[in-house]
């Protein structure tokens, strides 16, 4: 559901005063609002310099005795179109949808790593995520492949063994899906280069993530750029 709109200017103090959340790296903080956005005590920074960017960070924050702490950042790479407005993005333009969202779950082709709690479904030959958009489960995870959504408008993800070998959902069109919006986004390891649309963390980088999640913290990821150009809509 779209909720309110803020930038990401507006939600991230990245050089905030020490009122704002406990000093991190470079004396980054992320400001007391931030723990009604979501709901939750983890949270999941995706920036890019500029909507046009491919390239940016990624740093995870948790919230300690009532003030955000820096948990972890990494290199981030976003789409190869770069970065569009979640709730105005179109499936196939290979942009990142800049919003706040839930991570519903884990997956991978690889075991989940040591000290993962969050939900973590195992990747098999049957297994599928659906992005055709006349077929009922629509952004779905398929196990097998049903007969109304087509092969080349799926992902096979065991194909994907570098990327997909470890990876979060990201809940972009995810609970109430509109049909051409676009599906399949998730923070997964990174390929070669650019995304088709994800967020991609080197392979250290979300193992590190995995083991941090806790789902009692409900965890979200908001995605957007320091520019504040983007609306960061609130799902």
């Amino acid at each position: 559901m779209r909720g309110s709109l803020v930038t990401l200017s507006v939600l991230l103090a990245l050089t905030g005063s020490a009122a704002a959340g406990a000093p991190a790296a470079a004396g980054r903080t992320v400001p007391e609002r931030l723990a009604d956005t979501g709901g939750g005590r983890q949270l999941i920074v995706a920036e890019a310099p500029a909507a046009g960017s491919t390239t940016g960070t990624v740093t995870w924050w948790e919230l300690r005795r009532g003030r955000w702490a820096e948990a972890g950042s990494a290199p981030a790479r976003f789409g190869a179109a770069g970065l569009a407005e979640g709730h105005t993005r179109r499936q196939g333009t290979n942009t990142t949808p800049a919003g706040l969202y839930d991570l519903p779950y884990a997956f991978g082709v690889r075991a989940a790593p040591a000290g993962t709690a969050y939900p973590y479904r195992r990747v098999t030959d049957g297994s599928w995520w659906c992005q055709d958009n006349g077929a009922r489960d629509y952004n779905r995870w398929v196990d097998p492949l049903p007969s109304d959504c087509r092969a080349a408008e799926a992902e096979h993800l065991v194909t994907y063994t570098t990327q997909y070998a470890r990876a979060l959902v990201i809940g972009f069109n995810y609970a109430k899906p509109v049909r051409g919006r676009g599906a399949g986004i998730f923070l997964h390891v990174d390929g070669e280069g650019a995304t088709a649309g994800c967020v991609s963390v080197p392979a250290g980088a979300m193992d590190r993530v995995l083991a941090w999640a806790d789902p009692a913290a409900h965890p979200h990821i908001v995605v957007g750029t320091s520019t504040g150009e983007l609306a960061v809509t609130r799902y």
